[in-house]
């Protein structure tokens, strides 16, 4: 189960990810991204207990346009270096 919580500020707005991050839930992650501007996300990814290869691709790709990853676990920031 994956759950998505938006928190805006006047600095960006950060998108709490928790549980699982899939292929078949990566569509309501990427809607929620890409209503946002780029470089005014920060994903903070410390509750992700799981992902499979799309979220990871889907996590280089926001990356590549200006968003940050805070609290990336290790095993997905090494699987996302493994990727690049």
């Amino acid at each position: 189960m994956l759950k998505i919580t938006r928190v805006k500020n006047a600095a960006a707005t950060t998108l709490i990810v928790s549980g699982r991050i899939d292929a078949e839930q990566l569509p309501d992650l990427r809607r929620l991204v890409e209503s946002e501007h780029a470089s005014d996300v920060v994903l903070d990814l410390n509750e992700v207990s799981l992902v499979d290869v799309e979220a990871v691709r889907f996590l280089l790709h926001c990356e590549t346009q200006g968003m940050r990853l805070a609290s990336c676990p290790a095993y997905v920031r090494e699987w996302m270096v493994r990727e690049k």
